[in-house]
Parts: structure tokens; C-alpha cells; sequence
């Protein structure tokens, strides 16, 4: 597998579809296609959850599986509007569908459950979950969301400056950012990097899978 590539939950429906859409013409356009594979986030389900849990606080591992679940709804809807994409439950499963041509989009929740291998808490989201899949298979990751990367501070605010590479260990104490927290600790243990992108720009995408220059942030464990 070349790349993991996380499909914000913010970019669905819309944009996630034009982003497949445009990472299948890229891929059907090369003599060896790039191995992608998809992984989505739990987008407004998942928000649901963590409203409802503000008011009837279920326990942390019902949380976490839930919106573990929402990415699996996503990825099922994604991969029902895309023609060539196939929801699969395992990476071996998604290693077969690659080599018939088409694209896997992973429903996590299988794999998750049964290795269990991240704290069960909303530091946790579909970002270290991506990263954490992505050290598995000794994949590239690149996170798609709705902003252009991280900022220097609040992007709504004037004077934020995107960042264009930032080491891990600054964004420990960075404060709230478009990835979750517990991101940059997984970056360190594994000594990985990371892209985030805006996945509103799916020429950006494909501009880092070939190695050109882009609009991005580049989060570095190392």
C-alpha cells in the first residue's frame, strides 16, 4: 500500500464524492496505479454523539466505539456514490480489490475492535485512528479535511499564517487544531509524518501523491 488517505467527515457528502471522484480519474490515468486506500471520519454522526454524551455522558468505550461506527457508516455511503470504490473490513481484502483495479475504502470498526490498540477517549478520532492503520501497512498518510492545513493561530482570525511543516512535539501544547489531540503523540511514537490538506482542493491531493509542490501541512514525528 502507497498512501492512506482520511476523508474528513466535514467533506461528506459533497466534496468527499468530487475528491474520490478525482483520485479514481488520477489513478485510471497511470500505467501502475497508486495503492489507495480510504479511510473516512465519523463527520456529523459522530458530533451526535459527542452531544449527546455532553448531556448523558456514556462511558468512554461506548464512545469510542460509536463513532468508530460512524466512520463505517461514511464509508458506506462514500463507496455507494463512487463507481470502482468497495467498502472492505480488512487490509488483506483491500490489498485484492487493488489488484482488480478498484479502490477500498476500509470500514474500521472490525479491525479496531478486535486489536483495540488506541485509548478509549475523544482525543482519539478518526485522524489517529488513520495514522495508526496507516503504520500497520507501512503507508504514507495524508489527512483531507475542509481547511488548508494548521494555522498559527485561529485562521478565522486576521493574521493567521498556514504552517507549512511543524514537528510533533511543538503541536503537543499548540492548542486546538484541525487534527485531533492525540494525533502528534502517535506521530512520535511511530517517528511517521503526515500531510493535512484541504480536500476542497483535490488537485492538492494528487499534487503530493506525485511529489509536486502543494498547499499543505506537514506534521513531522521524526
Amino acid at each position: 500500500m502507497d498512501w492512506i488517505i482520511k476523508i474528513g467527515g466535514s467533506l461528506f457528502p459533497e466534496n468527499a464524492i468530487k475528491l474520490c471522484e478525482a483520485i479514481k480519474e488520477f489513478n485510471n490515468s497511470l500505467q501502475s496505479p497508486v495503492k489507495i486506500l480510504i479511510i473516512c471520519g465519523g463527520g456529523v454522526f459522530a458530533n451526535k454523539i459527542r452531544d449527546y454524551n455532553k448531556k448523558i455522558q456514556f462511558s468512554n468505550t461506548a464512545n469510542h466505539k460509536s463513532a468508530i461506527l460512524c466512520m463505517d457508516i461514511i464509508g458506506t455511503l462514500l463507496a455507494d456514490k463512487v463507481k470502482e470504490y468497495k467498502t472492505v473490513k480488512s487490509i488483506e481484502k483491500a490489498e485484492l480489490l487493488l489488484d482488480q483495479g478498484m479502490i477500498p475504502i476500509i470500514i474500521p470498526s472490525d479491525i479496531m475492535e478486535h486489536l483495540d490498540p488506541l485509548e478509549h477517549s475523544w482525543r482519539v478520532s478518526s485522524d489517529s485512528i488513520a495514522l495508526y492503520l496507516s503504520n500497520l501497512i507501512k503507508a504514507k498518510l495524508l489527512i483531507a479535511t475542509d481547511v488548508d492545513g494548521i494555522y498559527t493561530h485561529d485562521p478565522s482570525q486576521d493574521g493567521a499564517k498556514l504552517i507549512k511543516i511543524i514537528k510533533a512535539k511543538k503541536l503537543l501544547n499548540f492548542g486546538e487544531t484541525s487534527v485531533d489531540e492525540f494525533l502528534p503523540e502517535l506521530l512520535i511514537r511511530y517517528k511517521s509524518n503526515c500531510y493535512i490538506v484541504n480536500g476542497k482542493h483535490p488537485d492538492r491531493i494528487i499534487s503530493i501523491i506525485q511529489g509536486r509542490s502543494s498547499k499543505y501541512t506537514l506534521i513531522g514525528g521524526n
